[in-house]
């Protein structure tokens, strides 16, 4: 039965492993050939570290074997654990018995010993997770999924998986991903589904219907933009997490907004301390010490209004220009977030003419209850507010964002029978990783990226 790498290295007592009889498997990192004996570092993907392997003579075949155990291939290595001499770990494994499982050519094996630039990497994406990099980037995205699963469980909420095929455009924007059996599109009665269909760009409207029944429930799946972006913060496939929660206003979605960030924030502090100190020491110093702010630190609130006269007075020119009834640019946001506040903050009640038609209307006749999460680094994380349950107001914007009432039709009679209040957020995961790793290209936080051009993998 194979260990994992793992469960060697962070055994919180290892002087209980030593003596063990075990079997590992893996890919070599490098090996170092002291004629008589060679030091094999072996990593299995579990942890950051490698384990250090000891073979020498005693092996069977093993001056056949020497010349396969190369950088890049995979083995199988059964032996006893000894406390190790060096100080990079505890435990070390002298090998009995060694099989290759996987050769491996090292003069054509992409990943060499020197550092390459996550550019290059993007272009082996099927080998790009054996990189210290990209392996911590996975095993953090792996730990924010589970706390996201773990923090709604916790709060009674609902898993509920929305579709991937839809027939309306929840934000109004279009820039959606046309799906079709039809060479001409001419007519679209005469498509799969008898009318025109997309790729989903939220699950929130189906996850609407959901919360008016059960309550509370959330959604965690993939979501496709067909904008034509190159920008660092920016997929055209990705994964959003969208809680929706009856009976809720704007003030409640806050709380549950922000303790679901902490929750998140705290757990990968808790349980992914090696790969957060490797990013830290590599990618963005003082990274575990601004998570750690974020868990410790009561989010600020500021009104649009006062964000934008905040903007105004700031010390500073910006790229882009902006005035009340525009919307922040990412430049923007992380002023706010970054030099103003200097921690996350909360920005409330947007004007009614840069949000979508769901959100309900202020009492001002200009804003409406959203919400804006932004933070250090990152800028906007979480956009959320509450919804439009009165039939008559939703009705006049749809009207005002000129969008087909027979799309909606569905979506109108839930505030016909039994309307209630209700509110609901979105974040799109690949920015959590972004902010909880340091990482600066979205590109690299998601494990086959999808944007313009490319579709490979």
């Amino acid at each position: 039965m194979r260990t994992k790498i793992k469960q060697i290295l962070h055994a919180t007592t290892p002087e209980t492993w030593i003596g063990k009889e075990i079997s590992v498997a893996g890919w070599i990192r490098t090996v170092r050939d002291q004629k008589s004996f060679s030091f094999i570092e072996l990593n299995d993907g579990s942890t950051l570290a490698n384990l250090q392997i000891i073979a020498d003579a005693k092996i069977t075949h093993y001056e056949t074997l020497l010349p396969q155990m190369t950088t890049g291939a995979s083995v199988r290595v059964t032996g006893k654990l000894v406390a190790s001499p060096g100080k990079n770990q505890a435990l070390e494994l002298h090998a009995s018995h060694m099989e290759v499982l996987g050769l491996c050519d090292a003069t054509r094996y992409p990943l060499q010993k020197k550092r390459h630039t996550f550019e290059y990497l993007r272009t082996i994406a099927h080998l790009r997770p054996r990189t210290n990099t990209q392996g911590a980037v996975l095993r953090v995205r792996n730990a924010l999924a589970f706390a996201t699963h773990l923090f709604f469980q916790e709060r009674g909420f609902l898993y509920i998986q929305t579709p991937v095929i839809t027939g309306s455009d929840c934000e109004g924007g279009g820039e959606m991903f046309r799906v079709t059996t039809l060479n001409n599109f001419s007519d679209p009665t005469k498509d799969f589904f008898g009318k025109p269909a997309y790729l989903t760009v939220s699950g929130q409207l189906e996850g609407e219907i959901m919360a008016c029944a059960l309550s509370d429930i959330y959604t965690f799946g993939p979501t496709f933009r067909a904008e034509n972006s190159h920008t660092s913060r920016h997929l055209a496939e990705f994964w959003m997490i969208e809680p929706e929660m009856a009976f809720a206003d704007l003030k409640a979605n806050m709380e549950c907004a922000e303790s679901y960030l902490k929750f998140c924030i705290r757990y990968v502090l808790e349980h992914c301390r090696e790969d957060l100190e490797f990013f830290d020491k590599f990618i963005e110093n003082g990274l575990i010490a601004r998570l750690q702010h974020v868990v410790d630190s009561s989010f600020a609130h500021i009104p649009y209004t006062q964000a934008i006269e905040i903007l105004k007075k700031a010390p500073k020119k910006f790229e882009f220009p902006f005035e009340w009834g525009a919307d922040l640019q990412s430049e923007h946001e992380r002023y706010l977030a970054e030099e103003y506040c200097k921690k996350p903050l909360i920005v409330t009640d947007y004007p009614a003419q840069i949000k979508a038609f769901y959100m309900r209307d202020n009492g001002d006749g200009k804003t409406v209850a959203a919400m804006d999460i932004l933070v250090p680094k990152i800028g906007e994380i979480i956009g959320g507010s509450q919804r439009e349950e009165r039939l008559d107001r939703l009705e006049e914007k749809i009207r005002h964002h000129q969008l087909n009432r027979e799309d909606y039709w569905w979506y109108l009679e839930l505030r016909e029978y039994g309307s209630v209040p209700h509110a609901g957020f979105g974040l799109g995961f690949e920015r959590l990783v972004l902010f909880a790793t340091g990482m600066e290209n979205i590109r690299d936080v998601t494990p086959f990226p999808r944007f313009p051009g490319h579709a490979e993998f």
